[in-house]
């Protein structure tokens, strides 16, 4: 009850988030069970095709990459602030991929939705700040947890400049996000997990990423959606096995 309390009240504290606030009234009354519709076959499928990070990332690129080998000092300068962190927040995911995907492709253009303590986020920023490239990120804060000054703690100061921030939920910061880049070459997605709100940003993102471009999305085991719209458009997908999770991937051809 007092994490219900605490996300209404920090959701009443800032009005411009006041729309998302809505959607979860609607959602928690009236659609329940969008968060798991079709969770079981979801996870078999993804369990008949999944293939470790590090295979992954050798059959899509034909090369080897480590974010942990190439910025050792880094990774654990940031891996000491997320365990001083006061507030939890979700972990490190498959960053390995992330950073490999964007060195692939060269990118200059990088979107995510999600970002916590803000590890996806290094992952991309280590390979853009290369080019002078630039991360778009659309964040939603966890209310119950009044973790706002956290945010993406696991960055450093002198990376920053590569970022731009949005704190509001996907259907706000999207259309901002936008208006000032049209295109680029990799979207990684880890936001709103429910079905619904996974087949109304898929699309959306998959038509702004630049063909060789790659599209990415943690948790697909979690309900059908990604399964469901991979095959709805015939699309070739490599499935990544992580720590108990199933991530997809997706090349824009």
């Amino acid at each position: 009850m007092q994490s219900v309390l605490r996300t209404l009240f920090g959701y009443l504290a800032r009005p411009q988030l006041y729309p998302e606030l809505i959607r979860k009234i609607y959602k928690n009354i009236f659609d329940r069970g969008s968060a798991v519709q079709g969770k079981k076959e979801s996870e078999i499928w993804c369990a008949e095709r999944a293939i470790s990070q590090q295979d992954a990332i050798y059959r899509i690129t034909e090369n080897e990459y480590s974010l942990y080998k190439d910025f050792p000092e880094q990774m654990k300068k940031s891996k000491k602030i997320e365990i001083e962190c006061p507030v939890k927040m979700g972990g490190p995911g498959a960053l390995d991929l992330i950073y490999a995907l964007c060195e692939y492709t060269q990118a200059k253009n990088v979107i995510e939705t999600g970002v916590a303590y803000g590890w996806s986020s290094l992952a991309a920023l280590l390979s853009l700040q290369k080019r002078e490239g630039k991360l778009y990120s659309s964040d939603m804060p966890y209310l119950d947890r009044n973790n706002d000054k956290f945010v993406g703690c696991v960055v450093p100061e002198r990376l920053k400049k590569y970022w731009n921030l949005f704190r509001q939920a996907d259907k706000e910061s999207l259309p901002k996000i936008f208006k000032e880049q049209r295109t680029f070459e990799i979207a990684h997605y880890d936001s709103d997990k429910s079905y619904k709100g996974r087949m109304w940003a898929y699309p959306l993102l998959w038509e702004r990423i630049e063909k060789n471009g790659f599209f990415i999305s943690d948790d697909i085991g979690d309900n059908s959606a990604f399964m469901d719209w991979v095959n709805q458009n015939n699309l070739q997908t490599v499935i990544v096995e992580f720590e108990g999770k199933y991530i997809g991937v997706v090349k824009k051809l």
